[in-house]
Order: structure tokens, then sequence, then C-alpha cells
């Protein structure tokens, strides 16, 4: 079974080094997830950056998805919900 992604929250920003909005989401109905980026790729499209916080010299991320198939379910929701929007204005 797919885990459950909803109540998916988009936050356009005016564009700045390829920074186009933010996301939040309601994973499995049991975590928030907020302040994902989502950025343009150079070769078109848009991909997801997860919060990190800088201590010292490292930045160390606050919470990532551990595999690419759930990066690519997060993500395909985020970038279909912001597209959704942008078709909109």
């Amino acid at each position: 079974m797919e885990p459950k992604i909803k109540d998916i929250q988009i936050f356009p920003v005016r564009p700045k080094n390829g920074l186009v909005g933010f996301a939040s989401l309601v994973f499995e109905d049991s975590f928030y997830l907020g302040n994902i980026g989502i950025r343009t790729r150079p070769q078109g499209g848009f991909r997801l950056n997860f919060p990190t916080r800088l201590i010292g010299n490292s930045n160390l991320p606050i919470f990532h998805p551990v595999n690419k198939k759930a990066y690519d379910l997060i993500e395909s929701a985020v970038i279909a919900k912001f597209e959704e929007l942008q078709s909109n204005q």
C-alpha cells in the first residue's frame, strides 16, 4: 500500500536562484512536513529541497526521504499541486 500524502499547501515566491516556492504536507496522517523548497531544474521541470540547518560549517538535514521511492512519491504529489496552482493563475 502506498503511503498517503494529503493537505498539500503551496506557497509561491518570487523566483530567485531557481527557488519558486515552498510546500508543506501531511504524511500518513501522522507527520506535518514543512519548508520543502520547490526549485526549477536546469533541464526543465522542478525538484524539491528538504530543509537543513547550518551548524558550524555543516548543513544538517532536519528531515528528508530515506529512499528514492519516498522522494518520488512526495515530489510527484507536490509538483502536481504546484503545477495545478500555476495553471489556475
